[in-house]
């Protein structure tokens, strides 16, 4: 319940925002619009890139499950998952989350798009979306502005669920419709991440990987980002 309230004041607070944006339609804000969607994927990126790299909180049970080697739809599985999430708390799960989608990418699939939201909005965007509400009380930013403002806060509120989407066997129409126009990025494009673990972490469009990548090969070679906090344990 509580999550279905914060879900509904984000969006009541992104209908506000959207009713602030003055002045007729022009060419700035197609290329607002642009930008905050390669930047909402730099930070896809940039986010995905840290827990990956992040490592795990130890002691607590999370090698093991981790690793675990019979059904995962066992009863005796679902009661040490209880158990040991039980032991953390949401922003270790979340890491944690990162982590076991590589091997079971399947699993990000399955879960819908308001499930998918919730972390990134309750986080970061929800946050962010609020503070936008106080600022354009006071302050009347350019149509473009609040364009760029809006398209990002969707686009990072949405990125695990495209994230997850392409780990389905089929996605809804509107996301086939986005990827065929290029604003979406494509499973087969999305594989090589899971190839490398290495590149290719921006999980919208793709347009900010080429940039990202040599980020990551810098901090790779600045000894910044240790392979060992790609598993648990």
């Amino acid at each position: 319940m509580k999550a279905r309230l914060l879900l509904a004041l984000f969006f009541v607070s992104l209908a506000f925002n959207a009713s602030r944006i003055v002045g007729p339609l022009d060419w700035r804000m197609l290329l607002a619009a642009l930008a905050a969607w390669w930047t909402a994927d730099l930070l896809s990126g940039v986010v995905h890139m840290w827990m990956d790299y992040r490592p795990c909180v130890t002691g607590v049970g999370l090698k093991e499950l981790y690793f675990w080697e019979g059904s995962r739809e066992s009863p005796e599985f679902m009661v040490r998952q209880a158990e040991v999430y039980a032991r953390i708390n949401t922003f270790e799960r979340i890491c944690y989350d990162f982590k076991k989608h590589h091997p079971m990418p399947d699993l990000l699939g399955r879960h819908g798009v308001f499930h998918l939201m919730k972390a990134p909005t309750f986080f970061i965007t929800l946050p962010l979306s609020l503070a936008l509400n106080a600022a354009v009380l006071f302050w009347r930013p350019p149509g473009w502005a609040m364009v760029f403002a809006l398209t990002l806060l969707i686009g990072n509120s949405l990125t695990q669920y495209f994230h997850g989407t392409l780990h389905k066997v089929r996605s809804p129409w509107p996301i086939r419709l986005m990827r065929g126009l290029g604003l979406l990025m494509t499973p087969a494009a999305h594989e090589h991440h899971h190839a490398t673990l290495r590149e290719d972490f921006s999980v919208i469009n793709g347009w900010s990987n080429p940039a990202l990548n040599l980020l990551v090969g810098a901090l790779r070679r600045a000894g910044m980002l240790d392979e060992a906090g790609l598993v648990p344990g």
